[in-house]
């Protein structure tokens, strides 16, 4: 582990900080905040890949009516993710052979437009993060496809016995938990001395991390989330748009 990783995992073990009084910039100022961000965070499930890891998993190990209905659940905000996530992976209990077949077989598919947004942030020195309630073997697959650095990841970590055989997951992950993703964007903006964070995604968990995230881009592309849809100021069906505001500066 890096020096810098040590420190930041530190200060992630700080607890997250509420925040009662949330308000919602409006669709300029969340325009004019992404085109002048510092760093931009995309969620990785249904929103920079097609599908959801967890319900990929849980269909290649046989349980995966059971396993979507309850990250359907989660995703919309009626149950804690923590909660959810407990459950939807005592009912998979994958090895680790499985989940190295699943990425080998089925490898998580890129949403259209997402290479070309990544590769213009990166040209304009905006850093790019993924911040995943999913599994960091596989969201670290799809870092390596938009050349997007792993230590600019932060997803939960599987854990198995020697034998292969399924062991939990690492409950100490801030993204393990509802309020994990804000945690990682409060870390990040100390560690890096970040201004304008901007949070992309379709989910509730999303949602929730903005503050301390600058702004929040509501991701519709593969599935829309009316909880969602409905209370964020942007809310974009494709990369495409987000591109064409690139164009602007």
């Amino acid at each position: 582990m890096s020096p810098l990783r040590g420190r930041l995992k530190l200060k992630l073990l700080v607890p997250y900080l509420s925040y009662p009084h949330r308000t919602m910039t409006t669709l300029s100022q969340t325009k004019e905040l992404f085109r002048r961000a510092d760093a931009v965070c995309f969620d990785v499930d249904s929103t920079v890949i097609k599908e959801e890891g967890i319900d990929e998993l849980a269909k290649f190990c046989g349980v995966g009516d059971a396993v979507t209905e309850m990250t359907r659940k989660a995703m919309g905000g009626s149950m804690t993710f923590k909660t959810a996530l407990t459950e939807r992976l005592s009912i998979i209990r994958c090895s680790r052979e499985q989940v190295n077949k699943l990425i080998t077989d089925h490898p998580p598919q890129l949403t259209p437009g997402i290479r070309e947004l990544v590769d213009r942030l990166h040209q304009r020195n905006i850093k790019v993060f993924l911040i995943s309630g999913g599994f960091r073997c596989i969201v670290e697959h799809v870092a390596t496809q938009l050349n997007i650095p792993l230590h600019h990841v932060y997803a939960n970590r599987l854990k198995f016995y020697f034998n292969g055989e399924y062991a939990g997951f690492d409950e100490s992950q801030p993204t393990a938990e509802s309020g994990g993703k804000g945690r990682v964007i409060s870390a990040l903006k100390e560690q890096y001395g970040f201004k304008t964070v901007v949070m992309i995604g379709d989910g509730a968990t999303d949602l929730e991390a903005c503050p301390p995230a600058s702004a929040f881009i509501g991701f519709g592309g593969n599935v829309v989330r009316p909880q969602v849809k409905d209370r964020c100021s942007w809310y974009v069906s494709s990369f495409g748009e987000l591109l064409k505001e690139l164009e602007k500066i």
